[in-house]
Order: C-alpha cells, then structure tokens, then sequence
C-alpha cells in the first residue's frame, strides 16, 4: 500500500488500532531499561506512547501523515519525537538507539531486508531490535492482515536480515483475533557490546 493509501483507511475511523500497545510488545520490552528508542511504521502512535509512559525517550515514524496527526494529538505532553517519512528512503541513525522497533512493517524482500540491515545497524552497543509482524503461515492457517505473501515474514528470513546481531528469539506466535488465531513472526535481536 502507498502512503495515500494508509492515509485514507487512517482518516476512515477514529482510531484504527487500539491506544494499548501491542500486546507482544508489551510482554517482551517491559523489563528492559529505558533509553533511547526508535519506532518503525509507529501508525497512531500506541507502543511508542506506551514507550515513553515507561520512560522512553522516542522517536517515532511513519508515512501516513494522517496517522502521525493523531499520534500527534494522543500526545498532550509531546513525550514523543514524531516524523513523518518514507521507511525506504529514511536516513537511519548508526550505532545510537537502545531500541529500534519494528511492528507490523509490510514490505516486498526488496527494500525489506536493507531496510532491516539499516535498523540493525542503528543499534547502539547492546541494544535491542524488537520486530513483530503478520507470518506468512497466516494466508492459511491464520486469520488478518495482507494477502500477499511478497510483504509477509518468517522468523528465518527476519533474523537472515539482521547480521552482526545475537539472534536471542525467532519464532511464531499466535494472537486471538476474534474466534480465530492469526500467526505472527517475532524476532528478538541484540547488538554486540556492554
């Protein structure tokens, strides 16, 4: 889908998505200290607000400019760094953030997999790299998310893009969504360093 696109299926509703993080999110960083963070294809803006609720400092950025706005207007204290821009062309820090996440990031294998190389190497020594997206097993076993199986993922095509980078989880997991299961690919990695 284009920006254009997300733009419109944003300002169909008043919130597409809930305003609590994603709940594999939530489960797999609460433990971890705050710092630096950088969320990828942020949307409205829930886990990078959840983020800075815990003492985040983040920076948050997506290409729909209408899901930015509301991002924008969930956050009356302005806790979070919010910017809109194209995921494939972004100028990717190098070696700063504690925590770069990426959640439900849909994108053909070319520009995926740079794309993840360049989160890779935003890293700070020691940081993490949190991803979660739709697998490819959810087209028929699953329920949800896009159709084409260009722009869906499995946990060994994620970690084969995140080198230089201990790979600590690679898995599926399921979430309910309604009376059904939908499959997702989630990958836990950690730059080298203290």
């Amino acid at each position: 889908m284009e920006a254009g696109d997300w733009d419109r299926k944003y300002a169909g509703k008043e919130l597409l998505w809930s305003v609590e993080p994603n709940r594999f999110v939530a489960e797999g960083l609460a433990g971890l200290p705050p710092g630096r963070a950088l969320d990828l294809a942020c949307g409205e803006g829930r886990n990078a607000l959840w983020l800075a609720s815990r003492g985040w400092r983040v920076r948050a950025v997506d290409f729909s400019s209408v899901a930015v706005s509301r991002a924008r207007e969930l956050d009356r204290e302005g806790a979070v760094e919010w910017e809109v821009a194209d995921l494939t062309r972004y100028p990717f820090p190098v070696a700063e953030e504690d925590l770069v996440l990426v959640s439900y990031l849909h994108l053909p294998p070319e520009p995926m997999r740079p794309l993840l190389a360049d989160a890779a190497r935003a890293l700070a020594p020691g940081g993490t790299l949190f991803f979660v997206g739709h697998d490819l097993e959810n087209l028929e076993h699953g329920t949800g998310g896009p159709q084409d199986p260009d722009v869906l993922h499995t946990p060994e095509a994620v970690a084969g893009a995140l080198e230089g980078l201990e790979i600590v989880r690679a898995e599926r997991v399921t979430r309910q969504v309604g009376e059904r299961a939908a499959i997702d690919t989630l990958v836990v990695a950690r730059a080298p360093g203290a």
